[in-house]
């Protein structure tokens, strides 16, 4: 990474974190701390993406503001974080959309609907877009062709995780990634990003927006995560009925594709709402206001993806259906063309952060 100011500071406290110890056994943060004497910048990387914000140790630091030396780790890893996401971005031509992320996000939601609302306007007859279709097989298609969701779904998707997959590799040989990768460093990594640990702070939870504990954060975050792996699930589920099974969507209520996408779409809906409502009350001083923008951009868009699907499923019986579909297809477009340029990279750079300090937990050294 780049040698900035965020990455400099971060650097600094860092340094004055390992001096100290007091918050060593708050987080996975400071036991990777401790094991380094220098913090090269693909360290500070590193550490800044295994952080999951829970601000236990700003609130628990004795030289946090008002102190003159000001600490506030949270903020500067949030910075440097931030940082990363855009260096590490692939193809680097397109970094530039982390600078303004919640117009570039919101920008994209505004094209794909518009997008497929006038292709479907243009080329659906009236009768197909704005007439009552019975719940029946292949209704959908009527509306929009099957071939047309699945390649434009499909290229669109793949893309991202190839941007991805570039994204992490750039990162795990930034931060030094190294040591053997062995199925309990995996199983390790897998279980602490299925169950959010390090949103448990110390154990007692994050500090939202006082020194009082709580687990409101990481629980909203498991539904969030569940229910957008729940609506994965519900595509992927049904994409095999129709590819491989010949049936034809859309599905009875009490089918596993619907079912799946129900649970996950509300637990998406409360994820959301719940985290972007904390953020109107937490304490901004441990936070990087400058990035709420992003952080907004994210749940908003997983937000209407998960609202406009569960207004299809509420409509499909009805005229209202051809437009339900396309404005949620746009949204679903919207979410795969912005997935590796919005705060979604998070997970992936997070889950490769909580990897190698799993790796360097059973080695030792860092």
């Amino acid at each position: 990474m780049q040698e900035t100011d965020a990455l400099r500071d971060a650097r600094h406290e860092l340094e004055v974190c390992n001096a100290c110890r007091y918050c060593e056994g708050f987080c996975a943060v400071f036991p990777a701390v401790n094991l380094r004497r220098a913090f090269s910048a693909g360290e500070v990387s590193y550490l800044a993406n295994l952080c999951h914000g829970c601000r236990g140790c700003f609130y628990a630091c004795q030289y946090a503001p008002p102190h003159e030396w000001g600490i506030n780790v949270p903020r500067r890893l949030a910075q440097v974080r931030a940082q990363s996401y855009a260096e590490y971005a692939w193809p680097p031509a397109l970094a530039r959309a982390f600078e303004r992320n919640g117009v570039v996000v919101a920008g994209a939601v505004a094209a794909g609907i518009a997008l497929v609302l006038l292709l479907t306007v243009g080329f659906v007859p009236d009768a197909a877009l704005y007439g009552a279709h019975a719940v029946v097989p292949g209704a959908f298609y009527r509306v929009i062709p099957l071939w047309a969701m699945q390649a434009v779904g499909l290229v669109t998707f793949l893309f991202s995780l190839l941007a991805l997959g570039m994204g992490a590799a750039r990162f795990w040989k930034d931060a030094g990634g190294r040591g053997k990768i062995t199925l309990a460093a995996v199983a390790a990594a897998l279980h602490d990003v299925a169950t959010l640990k390090n949103l448990g702070g110390g154990g007692g939870g994050c500090n939202d927006n006082s020194e009082r504990f709580s687990m409101r954060r990481r629980r909203l975050h498991h539904a969030m995560m569940y229910g957008f792996l729940l609506c994965f699930a519900a595509t992927c589920v049904g994409f095999f009925y129709d590819s491989f099974l010949g049936w034809a969507a859309p599905y009875p209520f009490f089918s596993l594709p619907v079912l799946l996408g129900t649970i996950g779409g509300i637990g998406l809906l409360v994820g959301t709402f719940g985290l972007f409502a904390m953020k109107l009350v937490d304490d901004p001083m441990p936070a990087a206001r400058e990035l709420l923008g992003a952080d907004v951009a994210l749940l908003g868009l997983l937000f209407f993806a998960a609202l406009t699907g569960l207004a299809l499923l509420a409509l499909r019986g009805t005229g209202a259906m051809g437009v339900a579909l396309a404005v949620h297809l746009g949204v679903i477009l919207a979410l795969f063309v912005t997935l590796p340029y919005s705060k979604m990279v998070h997970g992936v750079y997070r889950g490769a952060a909580l990897l190698r300090s799993a790796i360097e937990k059973r080695a030792g050294v860092g």
